[in-house]
Order: structure tokens, then sequence, then C-alpha cells
């Protein structure tokens, strides 16, 4: 899509990944594999959806490939089962055309479309779905030798002359169609059309695969965006060609995760996901990319994980790469704490906690400073356990740091505290807390079951007060 970008708009704007909804599945074997449905519109529209972009007065231009049956009615499925199903419309199917118009249309189609005044080269059939609406170009286009409708909905702005922007819509976008479609036509997100009987015999790829294909194919059509592709994740990024800070990030990744799984491991079979970053190269594109996550108080921070969008969001700082690292630690830890525990909410004690613990790196922080800690055993602490998150993040500034410092405490304590932490009745605490957390669903539950008994619980604060007054 360069020669669109350049004509019409001088922003991408990336396109959003479907909204998932978590579902634990444990199968006849006894294992237990997260499994994620989404709306069958969200998928739809998500593929049908080559690219947007906006122009510095808020015109949005998007342009879409009519290449699948858009749904009439919704239902929750997977990313495999929604492959296997999916039908390829043939491009005399009107009605199968209008109704995936009137999903991307910005008001209801009118009755009949309009034809242009004159035939424009190079398209067997250019239709208008404007009607008596003149706040948005609907425009559905054949072009000659190719096996599918388009679509482009240009939202102009109440000033705009609505005639001037038909006539700058069929010169400069339907003028340059030839080389947009022969972009499209080489990209991955191509597909052939199976013969009408075989419609439904699909080779279907798995889920992480097919995750994957989907987060490239969000970024296919902008010439800026890079993909960077992993075994166990996937990276999107827009930064400057000759940045180091993908590379870095591909191997700190790597190294990151293998440590996650191994210090707070999960019963649930991880051999199916696949982790997503997304990397912005201006603060604004991240900002704009918190709005449409509906992520609200991050608009100080430099990185968040979006578990609606399973993917991982971050900006890289003019200060550089040392402390975006730092905070994607924070985040990846998020990612892969929310996917071992099937997005059950795990007790911020024990997500932020070991958040925190990771920020240094696979080894952890080298010292953590012990001041006034010990004194905070009989009070501070023992709160923390049973917080959620409301609890947990209320208060003034100073007392959310004194929380988060808590949590840190704990989780250093646990890996490199007192040798009692090590034996019994503490070995096991961790796996004890997944496997709870997974069982009743309820954070608190899970702790409880972690320490087994109200002694066991006051032996740790006991431990945890005795190793920070030692430090």
């Amino acid at each position: 899509m360069v020669v669109l970008a350049s004509l019409f708009f001088m922003k991408a704007m990336p396109l959003d990944m479907p909204r998932a909804e978590a579902y634990l599945v444990t199968e006849p074997s006894g294992k237990m594999r997260l499994e994620d449905r989404y709306d069958e519109l969200d998928i739809w529209t998500s593929h049908a959806v080559l690219g947007r972009w906006l122009d510095d007065s808020g015109r949005l231009f998007t342009v879409a490939r009519l290449h699948e049956v858009a749904p009439e009615k919704t239902s929750s499925l997977t990313r495999s089962k929604y492959a296997s199903e999916t039908v390829t419309p043939d491009k005399k199917e009107f009605g199968v055309r209008d109704l995936a118009i009137s999903k991307l249309s910005p008001f209801p189609l009118p009755e009949k479309p309009h034809s242009p005044r004159m035939p424009i080269r190079g398209f067997k059939e250019v239709l208008y779905f404007h009607g008596t609406n003149t706040t948005s170009v609907v425009a559905a286009f054949l072009p000659e030798e190719n096996p599918y409708w388009y679509l482009a909905v240009w939202d102009i702005l109440p000033e705009d002359d609505f005639e001037a922007a038909l006539e700058n819509f069929e010169e400069k976008f339907l003028g340059e169609w030839d080389e947009i479609v022969k972009r499209d036509l080489r990209s991955e997100r191509k597909v052939v059309a199976p013969p009408k009987k075989n419609r439904k015999k699909r080779i279907v790829l798995s889920e992480k695969e097919l995750l994957r294909r989907d987060a490239a194919l969000s970024v296919t059509n902008y010439p800026s965006w890079n993909v960077t592709d992993a075994r166990e994740f996937i990276i999107l990024d827009n930064l400057k060609k000759d940045s180091s800070f993908v590379s870095t990030l591909t191997n700190e990744l790597g190294l990151m995760r293998a440590k996650y799984a191994e210090t707070v491991p999960s019963p649930i079979d991880g051999s199916n996901v696949l982790a997503v970053a997304r990397i912005f190269r201006t603060r604004g594109e991240y900002l704009d990319a918190l709005e449409v996550n509906d992520v609200e108080g991050m608009e100080w921070s430099a990185a968040y994980w979006s578990s609606k969008r399973r993917e991982l969001v971050a900006y890289l700082p003019d200060e550089g790469a040392a402390k975006l690292l730092k905070t994607i630690r924070h985040e990846a830890f998020h990612q892969y704490l929310a996917y071992a525990s099937s997005m059950i909410p795990a007790s911020p004690w024990f997500n932020e906690g070991y958040a925190q613990y990771f920020e240094e790196g696979p080894d952890g922080p080298s010292f953590v400073d012990p001041c006034d800690l010990a004194e905070m055993a009989d009070t501070n602490l023992p709160a923390i356990f049973m917080m959620d998150y409301d609890e947990f993040y209320a208060g003034t500034d100073m007392e959310r740091r004194l929380k988060y410092r808590l949590a840190l405490s704990v989780a250093y304590f646990i890996e490199k505290g007192a040798p009692e932490i090590a034996r019994e009745p503490f070995k096991n605490l961790k796996r004890d807390y997944m496997n709870s957390l997974l069982k009743n669903r309820d954070m608190r539950k899970a702790t409880s079951d972690a320490f087994g008994s109200t002694e066991n619980f006051k032996r740790f604060i006991a431990e945890w007060k005795k190793f920070w007054q030692a430090m």
C-alpha cells in the first residue's frame, strides 16, 4: 500500500488484534491447556481489513478485501474452528458482498448502490454505497483479473466538499490501484479460492501458527513495520532501520521466557502459546494504542501487557533501550503468568512481586534495600497477601510504592532467602499456588492453599522478618 499511503495519508494505523476470551480445557489424558476463543465478527474484521491510515486533519481511510464470508450471527470460537469453517465467496454472490460491506460501513447501506459517472479503467465494476450520506466515501470495487471484491471507506470532514472528495478518490486512489493490488497480491494475505464444491476443505494450522500469521498480517501492508519471528514469540516494530533494539529484545525474550517458566512452572501445557510484542517508534503511537486497547491509567508508562488483545505493547523512549528492557522484562512476566494461569488473575503479591524481581534480568536483582522491611512483618506484610488489585493499587503514591516494595521483597525472599524457604513446608509454595489458582479460580484461596495452614503462614512471616533483619 505504498502508493496509497504516500498519496493520502501521513499516519499508518496498525490493525487491532481481536479480543480473546480464555477457557481452561482439561483433556481426557488430564493435560490442561489454554483455549482462546474470539467473537467471529472480530476475527473476520481482522482478516478483511488490509490497512487504516489517518491524515493530519483526522480523516480515516480503511481498505478491506472481502475474501471471507462475513458472519450473519456471530459466535465465540477458536481461530482453528474459524479457519476450518470460513467460506470463500464467489465474486457474483452480491448478497454476500453487501453483507460484508454492511459490517464495515459507518452507516446503514442504501437500497441500491451508485455507479461512477464514467467507467474507471482497470475495474470490472465500481459501486458507491453512500446513498444520501456525505460523511464518508464508501466504495466497493472488483479489479480486473482479481477474484475478490475490495472495499474502501474514507471518512471525510464536515467542511470537505463531497463531490470533490469523490473525484479525488477516483483519481488518486482508484487511479493508482494497479500498484496497490500488486503489493496486496504479493503479500501473505493472498488466498487462492478453492473450487466451489470443496470450499470447506482447507488445511488448518495450529492455534499458535494461526496467531503467528495473523499478528504478522496486522502490519503486512505498512512498509515501515517489521516482523521478527521466533519460536515462542513474534515481535512487530516500526523502529528505525538502524535500530539494534529488536535484536537485543529477541535475545532477552528468549532468555526471560525460559527463566519465567523455570521459576514459576505451570501445569498448563504451553506448547501452543505464542507471545506477541508490538514496539512503537513514538510515544504518540503508543498512546493511541492505549486508547484502542481500552487501557486506562497507563499514560505515564513505556510498556504494558494487553490481556484482551494478547500482546505486549511498548515504545522506545528517548533515553534509549536500557530502561525499556527493564520495563519489558516486567511486563513480559505478566504476559507469561497470564498464559500460565489461563488468564485467571493471580494475586498482586505474586504477579507484581515476580514482575519486579525479573526487571534486572533472568537472575533477578543482586540487592534489595532492606531498610525498615523487617519492621513491617507484623503490620503491613500480612495484609499484602490477601489484597486484590483494587486494594493493591489503592492509596497514595507512597502507599503504592510500599506495597510494590513488599511484593518484591517476598519474591526475593522466596528465590534468594533463608535456607528454611527451600525446605518443608515451603518447598512447593509456588507449585501449590498455581495448582490452587487453576482449580479454584480464586487468588485468595490460592494464597491460603500455598501456605497450607495459619501456622505455616506465621512461620513464613517470621523467616522473612529474620532474613531482612540480617541484611
